[in-house]
């Protein structure tokens, strides 16, 4: 019971439902960027303004992952076990993946609009997915039963 008090996070309920709401705009973000990539790869634009688009998408990604981690760190430690491993977390995969945008966005800024240009958005995509995946968080492995759980019953995260 005094380890509890001591605690005193939010509730595991209400740290998830304000995580989820901090991660639903940059879903949004990223999809929309998934998508803008792809489009930008398959229609064969012009290399300056492809360029000029990907390093918009890029930016909007980069600051939408920041958004979301500061809202993230915002919702403090859950009073739950570890809580404080937990929420490093999720702020430190979000660090990693607004950091991988920024790396990306700036290798397009220096990508020369030549022949070359698509070749290098290719390698550039490549690099920003192993980081991207290098900085994801697994919560299938998350070791609080009540995070789980409130993960799982929360409208917000549904």
């Amino acid at each position: 019971m005094l380890e509890r008090v001591a605690r005193s996070g939010p509730a595991p309920q209400i740290w998830a439902a304000d995580v989820c709401d901090a991660l639903s705009p940059w879903r949004e973000e990223i999809d929309s960027l998934a998508s803008g990539t792809e489009q930008q790869m398959t229609a064969k634009t012009a290399p300056a303004q492809a360029k000029e688009n990907l390093v918009r998408l890029l930016g909007g990604a980069e600051k939408a992952s920041e958004d979301a981690r500061a809202l993230v760190a915002r919702a403090g430690v859950p009073d739950v076990d570890e809580g404080d491993v937990v929420a490093d977390g999720f702020v430190g995969s979000l660090a990693g993946v607004r950091d991988a945008y920024g790396k990306a966005k700036r290798q397009i800024e220096g990508l020369d609009t030549g022949p070359a240009f698509y070749d290098g958005v290719a390698a550039t995509v490549e690099t920003l997915n192993k980081e991207y995946d290098a900085s994801a968080l697994d919560t299938s492995n998350l070791d609080s039963p009540e995070l789980a759980r409130a993960f799982d019953e929360v409208p917000e995260c549904r």
